[in-house]
């Protein structure tokens, strides 16, 4: 982004974490104008050091006093934290983008997906408070909007398989301890999950309700309705574990309401806005998981009709679930935040 004239006193908030690690590499790397940045967790990170442009800076205990004269306050650090202290942050006079479940469905909060919705940013006024989507929805509507946009969606059909680091550090450890074991010939151990990960998909992400869905699914549901603005739209998803680290993957299909091609959504992607296109089946070129890591574009590729359905089109959707499921999300927000509103 250019360089507003105007800086800007940040607090990061969960700053020792996986996303508060990685919202801190996107300020820096999208050159956020930042007059003083406050980095703050728990009471056990207190006086740790990170690096943020060259310069040392030491983590601040957390507390309902942290934010007197911030701007805009990014917040990672779990649910329960952010029920906690985003309403004092909002109340100091900061703007909070919180990238938990915390907020995401109360009415009077914008849940916003920059590059699909901007415009619902201005309802932040009401509370103080933006909400980041689940990961998972974040890439599949960034891939979905220009087609809603062309000719509007019915339906939506997504099965995820998303990574380890969707749950955290101990998942990851837990996978690479399961791999070695695996290759020692040793008993292999879980405790982050309830089976063994590695070589496996785990066809549960978060809890069951009583539905048969798990908690992870109807987020994707219910967020999709109101980032997208239509509760009649149809939404089914399937989230699924798999033991891969960075990246997460979907199979989308949708209905949508008049015909589309594949060529036509193939170029109607190649020109949007936060998508890069990687479709060319003859080279053998679609969009990897392992290819996604450390980049902000969402990747989509296998583009193709589906021959069972009048208006059917299949996506093939992926993105590092730590930069633009969460981290870069949450940048991008404030981005437009300081531009339009501050």
């Amino acid at each position: 982004m250019s360089t507003s004239a105007r800086k800007f006193v940040v607090a990061v908030v969960g700053a020792t974490g996986a996303v508060g690690g990685a919202m801190l590499n996107v300020l820096e790397r999208r050159d956020f104008p930042i007059k003083e940045l406050r980095l703050l967790a728990s009471e056990r990170s207190v006086g740790k050091k990170l690096l943020f442009r060259g310069k040392e800076i030491a983590v601040q205990e957390l507390t309902k006093d942290s934010f007197t004269g911030v701007d805009v306050a990014l917040f990672s650090a779990g649910a329960a934290r952010s029920l906690e202290f985003a309403p004092a942050a909002a109340a100091a006079g900061a703007v909070v983008v919180d990238n938990s479940s915390a907020f995401r469905m109360d009415v009077d909060i914008p849940l916003v997906v920059p590059e699909v919705n901007p415009h619902a940013i201005a309802q932040y006024k009401k509370r103080g408070i933006i909400a980041n989507p689940n990961c998972s929805t974040i890439q599949m509507l960034v891939a979905l909007k220009p087609i809603l946009d062309k000719v509007g969606i019915k339906r939506i059909v997504v099965s995820t398989y998303q990574a380890v680091s969707g749950t955290g550090a101990k998942a990851i450890e837990e996978l690479k301890n399961q791999v070695q074991d695996y290759a020692a010939g040793n008993p292999i151990k879980n405790k982050v999950y309830p089976y063994q990960i590695a070589f496996n998909c785990l066809p549960q992400i978060d809890s069951f309700l009583d539905n048969g869905y798990t908690k992870e699914e109807m987020k994707m549901v219910n967020e999709t309705r109101k980032i997208f603005e239509d509760p009649t739209i149809g939404v089914t998803a399937t989230a699924v574990r798999v033991p891969v680290i960075y990246g997460h993957s979907e199979s989308v299909n949708i209905e949508t309401k008049k015909k589309i091609s594949a060529a036509e959504v193939k170029a109607l992607l190649a020109n949007a806005p936060g998508v890069k296109l990687v479709d060319d089946p003859s080279r053998q070129q679609y969009p990897l998981a392992l290819d996604c890591a450390g980049k902000f574009e969402t990747l989509v590729g296998r583009i193709r009709e589906d021959e069972s359905i009048a208006n059917g089109i299949n996506l093939w959707v992926v993105a590092d679930n730590i930069l633009k499921g969460a981290a870069l999300n949450a940048v991008q927000i404030a981005e437009v935040l300081i531009k339009e509103y501050l």
